[in-house]
């Protein structure tokens, strides 16, 4: 996928996962099955995922390669990259840390998902410097996939909330 393809996905993707939730009544936003996230627990671990690679894409360039180092192999595909994060789910990976969301309110459901958008868009316009090479040639930490190339970075985070939405689909009451 190339850079405008990417931004497009990630804005329609989260478009999409925002939506679905603000469709979400009282009872449905807040409902848990079999003590999983609620949804608007899924809503607030997506914006919590997002926010750092916002602050990633807001320093210099040369930071990261500082920080992280440069890519020495080419970038994954983008189900090559899908099929790597699903063998590390099925290999017991979580969400950690900072990552996992506490209890969230329906009234917080309007800010969160305007907060979530705003950061999309923001990331969105904060791609459009990087060339096609670059999305390559710089790397950025994944807690759960180690060292990933920022064009697979962008990969997961579209598959991420596809991921969280039908989670979230699947958990709800039936």
């Amino acid at each position: 996928m190339n850079k405008k393809q990417i931004i497009s996905e990630l804005s329609e993707r989260h478009n999409k996962f925002t939506s679905y939730m603000q469709s979400l009544n009282e009872k449905d936003f807040t409902f848990s099955k079999e003590n999983k996230w609620t949804a608007g627990q899924q809503l607030d671990h997506i914006f919590r995922s997002v926010s750092p690679l916002v602050q990633a894409f807001m320093l210099p360039k040369f930071v990261p390669g500082l920080l992280f180092g440069k890519a020495n192999r080419p970038s994954k595909s983008y189900d090559e990259l899908v099929s790597k994060y699903k063998e590390k789910l099925a290999a017991g990976g979580v969400a950690t840390g900072q990552f996992v969301p506490p209890a969230i309110a329906y009234e917080k459901k309007e800010k969160l998902c305007k907060q979530v958008n705003s950061k999309v868009e923001k990331l969105c316009k904060q791609i459009n410097p990087f060339s096609e090479q670059q999305l390559d040639e710089y790397i950025l930490p994944h807690p759960l996939l180690g060292k990933l190339t920022v064009r697979e970075m962008l990969y997961f985070t579209m598959h991420h909330v596809d991921q969280h939405l039908e989670i979230t689909k699947r958990n709800s009451q039936e």
